[in-house]
């Protein structure tokens, strides 16, 4: 089909199966797998997923054509999907989800045959880029390019051994510590001698990405870690042919700041302050506990704010808005997740006005619909032979990934319009603008 700018793309055929790699087998991961597993059986329905049961509107209102996006693209069929992972416990699929303690024993002990059937590989795992955890099921290398090479032999044993035609892979381990770009992040050149030297600013999480798209895997990464957005893996990225997207799943109250947010500023009521705190007591809770990992959740979570509300446009009503993110780890909690809001508005003539909300989430519930439609996205992006940084796929993301001379869009609904027109311009079809003049002129 012909596209922008007078681009041909031709979407690769969808047949064959697709393994989806998973880098850390906690609650978010076993969530996604026994969830595929329980819809696939017919125990359940894959609510919360676009690929599976979101329609798309085509052509004119009056047309009433609305397909499911399923219907429209042709994405890999849950049955064709093989689960692998990685963790830094030996714990099956099985086990691990009961410790998890997200979904109810009775379902997973229907899925017990299956779930117990996928074993992680050891994992890449230091504790200096995640202090609150440890494990003793991990690889052993002399260096970051050796634990890099031991991934890739991984990726093709996994993939020959399950006779795959294409593999997909989705960060779901924990946030490390913050790390900023340096000048082994710049080149490729850099950060390979980096590997081999073992630099401190080279994390688990980047050698996972390096060895996907060493491999031709495209990679989407769940966690706030710096991972695969830096110069050095966009270029190593396109020159390779694959995508890569991120960063940090949109699931509880950044959900609901991107939904709301962007209601605020289309009235022009003005924000003085926004305070958010969170509890939870999953192993993400535990791990950021930890002030050095918690800071680079921060940075994901304060970012989205300031780039829906664009203050230096509107100085007024946002410039001096005051936001506030905490996270408290709370055992109890498991992976019932509560994020609470206080938004201090004002309106007509200055008046003040409150907003409060209590989201009563489960995090691994809101997350697994996500890494099941980035499995299939991406496996549709690669067929369509894109490459490089996916920003189509920025509604999935807190911090979503973007063009260095851009800036990252975080409005929801922007967001899914721009996912939606993706996958009409892929299908050969008009894109939306929304302007209806046409029903009335």
């Amino acid at each position: 089909m012909s596209g922008a700018e007078g681009k041909t793309i031709t979407i690769k055929d969808v047949k064959g199966k697709v393994g989806v790699l998973l880098p850390g087998l906690g609650a978010v991961s076993t969530t996604y797998i026994a969830g595929v597993m329980a819809v696939r059986k017919g125990l359940s329905k894959p609510i919360g997923s676009l690929t599976q049961m979101n329609h798309i509107r085509l052509g004119r209102r009056d047309e009433n054509r609305n397909p499911l996006i399923k219907e429209l693209i042709p994405l890999t069929d849950l049955n064709d999907l093989v689960f692998g992972a990685w963790d830094l416990f030996e714990d099956n699929a099985y086990e691990s989800a009961l410790n998890a303690g997200v979904l109810d024993k009775e379902l997973l002990d229907t899925l017990k045959n299956e779930l117990s059937g996928i074993v992680p590989m050891k994992a890449v795992f230091d504790r200096n880029y995640v202090k609150k955890l440890d494990g003793s099921y991990v690889k052993k290398a002399q260096n970051k390019y050796e634990f890099a090479e031991q991934l890739r032999e991984d990726i093709r044993e996994f993939k020959s051994k399950n006779k795959l035609d294409r593999l997909v892979m989705v960060w779901c381990g924990s946030t490390e510590i913050f790390i900023k770009p340096s000048e082994v992040h710049q080149t490729k050149e850099a950060f390979i001698q980096g590997m081999k030297d073992n630099h401190r600013d080279i994390a688990p999480s980047m050698l996972y990405a390096w060895a996907a798209i060493a491999e031709g895997v495209p990679y989407a990464n769940g966690a706030p870690n710096l991972s695969a957005d830096f110069p050095a893996m966009y270029a190593f990225a396109e020159e390779m042919g694959v995508p890569v997207a991120g960063k940090d799943f949109k699931t509880g109250q950044t959900l609901m700041k991107t939904i709301l947010a962007p209601g605020l500023k289309a009235r022009m009521l003005g924000v003085d302050g926004w305070f958010s705190t969170n509890i939870l007591g999953n192993r993400d809770g535990e791990v950021l506990d930890d002030p050095e990992s918690f800071k680079t959740k921060e940075e994901s979570k304060l970012s989205v704010l300031d780039q829906i509300l664009q203050p230096q446009l509107y100085p007024e009503l946002y410039e001096d808005l005051y936001h506030k993110v905490r996270i408290n780890y709370y055992p109890p909690r498991k992976d019932n997740k509560e994020g609470w809001d206080n938004i201090d508005i004002f309106g007509w003539l200055g008046y003040p006005m409150q907003i409060k909300i209590d989201f009563l989430c489960r995090d691994s519930i809101l997350a697994a619909p996500i890494v099941l439609d980035l499995a299939l996205f991406m496996d549709l992006a690669f067929r369509a032979g894109f490459k490089g940084i996916q920003e189509w796929l920025s509604f999935y993301f807190k911090s979503p990934i973007h063009a260095p001379n851009l800036y990252p869009e975080h409005d929801l609904f922007i967001q899914l319009l721009k996912l939606k027109n993706t996958l009409r311009f892929l299908a050969g079809e008009k894109e939306l603008t929304h302007l209806g003049l046409d029903y009335y002129l």
